[in-house]
């Protein structure tokens, strides 16, 4: 599918891109992938990490916000995967204009340039905190998803579709948990806090993330939300799993922190269905004959809900901690 196609990839230097660019390259024969951001340094870094594909790749300075620099960096690409976003929940509720800009404006710049250029498919990464948000954060990435949902009645006749992958933090992912507690258990820390001892949250890793965007890419005709169906932990028993026989110390939740990731709401349940690997939330609407999405899956029962807090597959403590060894906490 992937095979002598231009990819670009919004935001292509952080964690994600660079696992996407990887699993391509190992798995496809594309004719280039394009890494657009907006910081030249980690973009020298990124090229001196793939140098062996220099030929594959290209990449570009630019800003989400920038319509015109999106414009040009999208003539002859066929796939866009929309990575770029302010993400880290106090420094959005901080500077709210600038994540409004980046993650509501920047969306809106994306579907206007993949409209204008005769891009094919258009997937964009949603997080959990999209889903019923309680902090700014998950507030512009609602709007973001409602815009990719849409985009999809102003395509015409244009062959061009977008979809939304969604999913939490990935294990290991720059301030998230697992990082946090290995940086006080690396500076002799011998407690580790926990915001409220029922917390719970999703695992899934980069690769998990990124073969669900290739599932995307191949599936989705416009107007779908992917979601793996993922194993839950309680955070106390993944710091049990990290620090054996550790004090935990309970400190109280944070500001626009939820007790559970959300993945699927009641409401969104009427549209939902279920498949071996994976739900996909449907859009409500049929824009046309052609974009019309036809479940095969099996549809979720009325009053569904899909959280990290009610799932039914758990990580025990041995389990996080073989899962552990793969999650690379020194980048």
């Amino acid at each position: 599918m992937l095979n002598n196609k231009s990819i670009l990839i919004t935001g292509g230097t952080g964690s994600f891109g660079k696992a996407f660019t990887r699993y391509v390259l190992e798995n496809y024969d594309p004719k280039k992938i394009i890494i657009y951001s907006r910081d030249e340094f980690k973009q020298f870094i990124m090229q001196n990490e793939f140098k062996e594909h220099a030929d594959k790749l290209r990449f570009f300075i630019g800003d989400v916000r920038d319509k015109e620099r999106l414009t040009r960096a999208f003539e002859g690409v066929d796939y866009v995967i929309h990575a770029a976003a302010l993400k880290q929940v106090p420094a959005c509720e901080y500077n709210p204009a600038e994540a409004i800009k980046t993650n509501i404006n920047g969306a809106q710049n994306v579907i206007d340039a993949a409209l204008d250029t005769g891009v094919k498919k258009v997937v964009a990464l949603s997080t959990d905190k999209a889903v019923n948000p309680v902090n700014l954060y998950g507030g512009t990435k609602l709007v973001s998803d409602k815009l990719f949902i849409a985009a999809n009645a102003y395509a015409g006749s244009k062959d061009v579709c977008f979809s939304i992958v969604r999913y939490g933090n990935v294990a290991g992912s720059r301030g998230s948990v697992i990082p946090f507690f290995h940086n006080i258990i690396k500076n002799g820390g011998t407690e580790l806090p926990i915001t409220d001892y029922r917390m719970t949250r999703f695992w899934i890793s980069l690769r998990q993330g990124v073969e669900l965007v290739i599932k995307a890419l191949e599936e989705a005709k416009g107007g779908e939300t992917f979601i793996s169906k993922i194993p839950s932990f309680k955070i106390t028993d993944l710091a049990q799993a990290m620090l054996p026989g550790c004090k935990m110390p309970e400190v109280g939740i944070r500001e626009g922190e939820k007790l559970h990731e959300i993945m699927v709401t009641v409401e969104d349940s009427m549209t939902t269905y279920e498949y071996d690997k994976h739900y996909i939330v449907y859009p409500q609407m049929v824009w046309s004959a052609h974009r019309k999405c036809t479940p095969t899956g099996k549809k979720v029962p009325e009053g569904f809900s899909y959280s990290s807090g009610n799932n039914t597959e758990w990580l025990s403590v041995e389990q996080i901690k073989e899962l552990l060894k793969d999650v690379d906490l020194e980048k």
